[in-house]
């Protein structure tokens, strides 16, 4: 596949927007205004913008209609009262006047320097269902009639424009999985597939983007992330907090909030074995955040995705809609001024803070950043609520200091240092061949393996962790806890459906209830450790608001600092803050690229220790200390490599939701 792409590939990331046109949102084909898409790409683009996701709404494009006869037997298909041109846009149903228009929007987006990601049936969007008049009715996912036409008119724009260069990728569509109910996964699989083939028919040089969102990873979701996977070149996630579970708990511009399209992105990749694009992201206007916190919110998120491989981010959307009337907008507040640009042209903070990322990112000495180092492995189960476990596992790794990524335990088992079972629950969470090679790794690979419960069942159980169960029953109150062995001997409390009285019989106990039930233990099992934690604090802190934020957050990242303790100590760089996250990336020469964000909105200072014999050479971004010991940071210096040989221990201060990053080499 040649690549059209800016994004495609390990380290690629690029800055965009999702692009209604200012003056009339998704109505600007009908209401079409040349001039002002003109001055609205030439705008996006000198702000720095480079990849813009646009949307030929499918009624507008494929205007059908269905004329019938006695009894409302369907006779024929037409454009109004017009009969269907005996060309190939006449047999596709499609408008040439709306490709035209198209014609001129993607050459005016080459003139600008700006590439397209196309969204081709664009029938959901903002909360309204948009299809061709002759289609009202019809389930669009499942209908042959409605396959017809969709398939119909996606070989037409695709053969029409695969010879644009503007256009980078094809995208099937805006969360498509919105426009209609499925009745089974398989019927999911059959829709992407025949719209996937249709594009690739015409079109083998450009990838194919999914669209979609809340996807998920167990047999029984409809819309499964290793489908989309399978069939697509291109996963996407489109990360609002306050539509999905577990992220609308905490202000936007702390922890959870900044982590949450890094973690949702990971996990798509991960689980479906693509490039993941973080495709959607914005805050929903002035009721979730100021002006200024969305900007800073952005450069922390930035980073974050920049550092875990996710490939770019394009802010919903590119112009404030307050001024239109019309459905969807006069329905849903949360559409109205989600843009970057306000009504009177003015940019938004965020814009300004997007444009320079995209400018810092053409600074660095390299195109790509490689990946990051990663030696642990999560795996989601049937039966639990995965998503939760799988956020507040990252959450938790990230705050330790080690970095995870994901899989399902219907994938084969991944190599790993250190494997996790976050709050597993029920009776076939786990096939017995996974458990059986998890054990053997342990054992004969020696391998770390860490499993919360959730009121799961497993066998064996009793021998290899070292353990006893004496009685199960259900808990009346959160389990309490303390844990002795972990730095300041901290209380825990947790919520928990289940209590299991133990007995250790091999295991060593690391955290007790006040009756010396244990809850945190370790067994050895061969050449490895078995990790038992009996109560979900990843289900506990996904559903908890503050669980991560304020006075009231527990130090539970005290147990991943545990059970990553040997991965910790092979890392270049130690820190203290749970709050400075750091990402590790190595270099073909052997040096290393660290990435430090500051996931805050205070200013966060730290005691940073490099390990034996490496040193700093130069910053590419933020604060960095001057050479012979002086730990006063310097100011940041946006794209300026300054020279340095910071080695050992010494300090950092870095700003509110900002970042650092060094480049760091072995001594001489």
């Amino acid at each position: 596949m040649a690549n059209h792409s800016l994004w495609i590939g390990p380290g690629r990331f690029v800055v965009g927007c999702n692009y209604w046109a200012s003056h009339a949102g998704m109505h600007m084909w009908q209401d079409w205004r040349p001039d002002v898409v003109e001055e609205d790409l030439r705008q996006l683009a000198t702000a720095g913008l480079e990849v813009l996701r646009v949307f030929p709404l499918w009624p507008d494009f494929q205007p059908l209609n269905l004329l019938l006869t006695g009894a409302g037997q369907p006779k024929e298909f037409r454009h109004g009262e017009i009969a269907l041109a005996e060309d190939e846009a006449g047999q596709a149903g499609v408008s040439v006047e709306m490709m035209e228009r198209f014609q001129f929007f993607a050459d005016q987006a080459a003139k600008n320097g700006l590439k397209l990601i196309v969204g081709l049936l664009t029938g959901w969007m903002s909360g309204r269902l948009f299809v061709p008049p002759a289609l009202e009715g019809h389930n669009v996912l499942t209908d042959p009639l409605a396959l017809q036409w969709e398939t119909r008119f996606v070989r037409y724009f695709v053969r029409r424009f695969r010879a644009h260069p503007a256009i980078t990728a094809w995208d099937l569509g805006n969360e498509c999985n919105c426009m209609a109910p499925v009745p089974s996964p398989q019927a999911a699989w059959a829709w992407t597939a025949a719209i996937t083939n249709a594009i690739r028919v015409e079109d083998t040089t450009r990838p194919v983007v999914s669209g979609m969102h809340s996807l998920g990873a167990q047999s029984s979701d409809m819309w499964a992330i290793r489908d989309q996977g399978e069939l697509t070149d291109v996963l996407t996630t489109h990360p609002y907090p306050i539509f999905t579970p577990h992220c609308d708990q905490d202000p936007i511009n702390t922890f959870r909030g900044i982590l949450h399209s890094t973690v949702e992105s990971r996990y798509y990749g991960d689980i479906g074995g693509k490039p993941c694009l973080a495709e959607e992201v914005g805050t929903l206007g002035p009721m979730i955040a100021s002006e200024q916190v969305a900007a800073d919110f952005m450069r922390s998120a930035l980073f974050s995705l920049w550092a875990h491989d996710c490939h770019g981010l394009l802010w919903w959307c590119a112009y404030d809609q307050l001024h239109l009337e019309r459905a969807p907008y006069d329905w849903h507040a949360f559409e109205r001024e989600l843009g970057l640009v306000r009504l009177d042209r003015s940019p938004k903070p965020v814009l300004t803070q997007l444009g320079a990322f995209g400018r810092w990112l053409k600074t660095l000495p390299f195109e790509s950043l490689p990946a990051r180092t990663c030696k642990a492995v999560c795996i989601v189960t049937e039966e639990q609520d995965a998503w939760g476990a799988a956020f507040a596992s990252f959450a938790l790794a990230r705050q330790a200091g080690f970095e995870i990524e994901f899989q399902t335990a219907a994938q084969a088992l991944r190599p790993a240092d250190l494997y996790l079972l976050p709050a597993v629950r029920g009776g076939g969470a786990l096939p017995r061949r996974l458990w059986l090679e998890l054990l053997r790794r342990v054992a004969q690979d020696g391998a770390v393996l860490y499993l919360s419960h959730d009121d799961c069942f497993l066998a064996p159980f009793n021998e290899p962790l070292g353990l006893e169960v004496q009685t199960r029953e259900r808990r009346t109150a959160p389990a309490e806890f303390n844990a002795p062995g972990l730095p300041g001997n901290p209380q825990y409390r947790c919520n928990s459906g289940v209590r299991l009285a133990l007995r250790a019989t091999r295991a060593q106990v690391l955290a007790a209830e006040a009756d010396g039930n244990p809850v945190f233990t370790c067994a050895r099992h061969g050449k490895g450790r078995i990790y038992f934690l009996s109560v979900p604090i990843e289900r506990h802190l996904s559903e908890t608001p503050g669980g991560f934020y304020g006075a009231q957050a527990q130090p539970f990242w005290q147990f991943y600092q545990q059970i990553g303790e040997e991965i910790l100590t092979r890392q270049v760089l130690r820190r203290g803050n749970p709050f400075l996250g750091v990402t590790e990336h190595a270099r073909q020469d052997g040096s290393q690229v660290l990435v430090l964000i500051n996931y805050t909105p205070q200013e966060l200072r730290d005691e940073l220790e490099l390990a034996p014999g490496w040193t700093i050479a130069e910053t590419y971004y933020g604060a960095l200390p001057p050479n012979g010991g002086d730990d006063t940071p310097r100011g940041r210096r946006s794209g300026e490599a300054l020279p340095a040989a910071t080695a050992g221990k010494f300090s950092i201060v870095l700003p509110a939701n900002d970042a650092a990053v060094f480049h760091v080499k072995r001594s001489a």
